[in-house]
């Protein structure tokens, strides 16, 4: 007997940007899941034209069989415009519309009638612009679910890295190390790498904050003071953790071919290798939520939108992820 097939909510994320034409350009192949895009069907109309794609679509329906995506259809949830949008020019009385994109696609994924969520980008700064404050959707989805402890992980053909510490002003994050919050982020992430991932025993590389891992106490004391009585902890709790190791180190091939997941203790320090590594193919993963969520590894583009110049790589990559996730859960 065959597998149902699964039903993945996508949100387009910011409408000025290139997430519409991603979906449009996504629509241009057939899909084994059903792909339900939520977002205004005006928008992506006035996008396929703009984008000279053909584009045809059915409104979705809850109550039938979900099936697979055929060539040149999407699927939609329809949730309107606050106002028109023009390409690469964003406007914050959207910002609303963009919010409850994302909270019918958590409604669905709660309720079980949507096995995950990819979510295109969004402009931070747009929403905050509306008085609504806003630091990403890893925070808003985890406030959405109720969820306290989330980790940011990026993922890309080789490489996977964590994040202690996401969208915070680099002179915050030292204060931000404590002990609970590093063993609250390595037990979720050691969760997740199981669940999600069907690592049995994962083998976790853990970043020094400081330069050199803080070489004994002379470059900064967060790691004798913090991260390694954590490490030990979860050590002789049976967790394979690997540090405090210097970030200019770990990166290399001979240290992470001994490695499942890199955890950095801020964004800058993992991200701009595994983008370097991996961009355009890369995945941005949610762990610790009731529900499964990727993302693009990338931002709103403005200047490509509605060019025909935006690459559908992360995208689908995103997807995928979500598949797969969604399997091992559906197996754990």
């Amino acid at each position: 007997m065959s597998e149902p097939t699964l039903r993945i909510a996508l949100t387009p994320g910011e409408p000025a940007g290139i997430g519409p034409d991603l979906c449009l350009q996504l629509a241009q192949q057939a899909h084994a899941v059903e792909l339900v895009v939520i977002g205004d069907p005006a928008l992506l109309a006035a996008r396929a034209a703009t984008l000279q794609l053909p584009f045809r679509y059915r409104l979705f329906d809850p109550a039938t069989e979900a099936r697979g995506t055929a060539t040149g259809e999407l699927c939609i949830l329809p949730v309107d415009l606050q106002t028109a949008v023009a390409c690469g020019q964003p406007d914050p009385a959207n910002a609303r519309y963009l919010l409850e994109t994302l909270d019918r696609a958590v409604e669905g994924c709660r309720s079980g009638l949507f096995a995950g969520l990819v979510t295109g980008p969004l402009n931070k700064a747009v929403i905050n612009a509306a008085g609504i404050p806003f630091s990403g959707h890893t925070e808003y989805l985890a406030a959405a679910t109720g969820t306290r402890d989330v980790v940011m992980l990026l993922a890309a053909p080789g490489l996977r890295v964590a994040l202690a510490t996401t969208h915070v002003p680099l002179s915050r994050v030292s204060e931000l190390i404590t002990r609970k919050r590093l063993e609250r982020v390595l037990r979720v992430l050691h969760a997740g790498l199981m669940n999600d991932f069907g690592i049995a025993r994962p083998r976790i590389s853990v970043c020094g904050l400081n330069p050199h891992a803080g070489e004994d106490g002379h470059l900064g004391r967060e790691e004798i003071d913090t991260i390694i009585p954590v490490l030990q902890d979860l050590q002789a709790q049976g967790m394979d953790l690997d540090g405090p190791l210097a970030a200019d180190t770990v990166f290399t091939p001979r240290h992470l071919e001994k490695t499942d997941a890199v955890l950095a203790m801020y964004h800058d320090q993992g991200l701009p290798v595994l983008k370097h590594t991996g961009f355009g193919r890369a995945v941005n993963i949610t762990l610790g939520l009731p529900i499964v969520r990727t993302s693009v590894d990338h931002g709103t583009a403005f200047d490509l939108a509605g060019t025909g110049q935006a690459d559908t790589g992360s995208l689908q990559a995103a997807i995928g992820a979500a598949i797969e996730i969604a399997g091992h859960r559906s197996r754990a």
